[in-house]
């Protein structure tokens, strides 16, 4: 029985490591295409003879782009942008998420109903375009910012890890003399790292690829986002000059893909520990 065990837990690790491999050729073969491409000359990338390693190496593609004033105004905004909004959002959803996780709070049945409304239906794009017009929002950050500051998702999120967190803790800061906004930045939020990491990455990722609002609500050039410059790299097939030349089109498109998308990449690694942290850091002393 033993080795019989033994066996399968043998081939369990086998296919086990097989589909991980597989899973990470499937995951990193796009970045690698990616990369090669952006290097490679551009009549190979366009006749698709670079498949893999990069052929007839040139950077011409990344000198273009960074000497071009507009891609350094575009970071600047997606950088502005997604700071603004992610530090608003966690400040905004963990003052509601907070005394929502409170069973004694009058109203907090109606209020928790109305906010699962808002995952089923909203407004809609024109009604929400026309009150950011009225509030003379537009061409400014807070356009961007504003209209998807709270996600009723991530409330939801928030509100249930607060209400794991032990009252004791609370009730303990309360006998010091702590405040309900003292508890709150004192006590709560220290120990909800994790989920406020969590969201703030969810956050930040999905301002940095958000180009909707952007395409809408702004007209001016300088306020556009990184991803309207590599929309209209990517689609309106147009180059970053604006002069219609096709020559380096191709390597354009792949290395504006990879200036755009290694930044947020690299913030990861700092992050991911908190996915695998405990639900809770700290404890009770009893």
């Amino acid at each position: 029985m033993n080795r019989q065990e033994s066996w399968g837990s043998k081939l369990f690790d086998v296919c086990n490591i097989l589909f991980m491999l597989v899973l990470i050729m499937v995951m990193v073969y796009p970045i690698l295409y990616v990369f090669s491409a952006s290097i490679s000359n551009n009549a190979m990338v366009a006749s698709g003879a670079v498949l893999l390693w990069p052929k007839d190496i040139t950077f011409i593609a990344y000198e273009k782009l960074i000497y071009n004033p507009d891609l350094w105004m575009s970071y600047w905004n997606t950088i502005r942008y997604a700071i603004v909004h992610t530090v608003l959002t966690l400040i905004v959803t963990s003052a509601m998420a907070y005394p929502l996780a409170k069973r004694w709070l009058p109203g907090r049945r109606i209020i928790l109903m109305l906010a699962a409304f808002t995952l089923l239906f909203n407004g809609g794009m024109i009604p929400t375009f026309i009150i950011v017009q009225k509030l003379q929002l537009l061409n400014s950050i807070w356009a961007i910012v504003l209209p998807s500051l709270i996600s009723t998702w991530y409330l939801f999120i928030m509100r249930t890890f607060f209400e794991g967190l032990p009252e004791e803790l609370e009730d303990a800061a309360a006998i010091d003399g702590c405040g309900t906004i003292q508890i709150l930045i004192r006590v709560v939020l220290p120990l909800s790292l994790p989920v406020m990491a969590t969201i703030g990455l969810f956050t930040a990722v999905n301002q940095w690829n958000a180009f909707f609002n952007a395409l809408i609500y702004l007209q001016e050039r300088d306020m556009y986002p990184l991803q309207i410059m590599l929309r209209n790299i990517l689609i309106a097939g147009a180059n970053v000059q604006g002069e219609g030349d096709m020559t380096y089109l191709e390597t354009l498109k792949y290395a504006m893909i990879i200036i755009a998308t290694v930044p947020i990449l690299c913030v990861y690694p700092f992050i991911q520990k908190y996915f695998v942290q405990g639900t809770m850091v700290g404890g009770i002393k009893g």
